[in-house]
């Protein structure tokens, strides 16, 4: 019996010598070891899968950032200026923020040094401000970027895919587009626009009145003759005749005038602005005029 032990292997610590010395016994022994191994490796496509996450979130702030833009630029417009605007009348037509004095800021080098001037033909821009802080804010933001940094991995797979989400944003992004101006509010070149332009004015400027009140001194003093000039009472012996629709001395008018009307006392509305801005100094209200003033 002793003899037999000679033929005995000796016993190996290793389990994969194990397998392959039962190979004799049958395959199953050997089948469980390598297959062991096979499920060990399987596990590879988790960065792909979080790349392409990140893509798609990257180009959802790229498309919400080109909506921004897209917006801002609309803001700004520009508005071309027709007969009876004033740069008051504008600002408060088309809802200009910080009103004429805005207005005027943004398009001083077209205006150029007096604000109560503008000719028709003119064009200003509208919102110029807001509309270029909009964009700036849009344009600090590089998604693209994002979507590169985020994209590169060691895979081929999630580079191609920021490859077409570039592609399709960019296709994406709209073309400027210049909104059409808000038609202007007109008047007539006659007494009763005349009145209504300056109740238009004196209401954004705070300056009381009413068409009546207006109409009522106007027919007083001037029977709604802008030309008119008294050459004959004191303050035209003074050398400061009364002049215009409602009848205003150079001095008065001077320091009544309403910004964003014409500098010229003979001016329809400059003259009955500046005059009604008076008379609510002086009296409360161009209501309150029922004779010289």
């Amino acid at each position: 019996m002793s003899a037999r032990g000679k033929h005995r292997l000796t016993r190996t610590s290793s389990p994969l010598l194990r397998g392959i010395v039962a190979t004799g016994t049958g395959g199953a022994a050997l089948a469980l070891p390598l297959m062991g191994a096979t499920v060990a490796s399987a596990a590879e496509p988790t960065g792909a899968v979080t790349s392409a996450a990140s893509v798609a979130s990257a180009a959802s702030t790229q498309h919400a950032t080109a909506k921004a833009g897209e917006k801002a630029q609309v803001k700004h417009h520009s508005y071309r200026v027709v007969k009876g605007d004033s740069l008051a009348k504008i600002a408060r037509d088309h809802s200009t923020r910080g009103g004429w004095k805005q207005l005027y800021a943004d398009n001083r080098e077209a205006v150029g040094e007096n604000p109560s001037l503008i000719h028709p033909g003119l064009r200003l821009t509208l919102g110029a401000k807001s509309a270029d802080a909009s964009k700036g804010t849009a344009s600090n933001q590089n998604p693209t970027s994002a979507h590169k940094s985020s994209g590169e991995n060691s895979t081929g797979r999630a580079g191609s895919g920021v490859t077409k989400t570039e592609s399709a944003t960019a296709t994406t992004s709209a073309p400027s587009i210049e909104a059409a101006p808000v038609a202007a509010t007109t008047y007539t070149n006659d007494l009763d626009g005349w009145i209504r332009q300056s109740l238009d004015i004196m209401a954004a400027n705070g300056i009381p009145g009413s068409y009546d009140g207006i109409y009522r001194n106007v027919m007083r003093e001037s029977s709604g003759n802008p030309l008119a000039i008294n050459n004959w009472d004191s303050n035209a012996v003074a050398g400061t005749p009364s002049k215009g629709l409602l009848q205003v001395i150079d001095p008065t008018f001077a320091a009544y005038h309403v910004a964003g009307t014409s500098m010229d006392p003979y001016d329809p509305v400059a003259n009955i602005t500046a005059a009604c801005n008076y008379a609510a100094d002086k009296y409360g209200s161009i209501d309150n005029v029922n004779g010289a003033y």
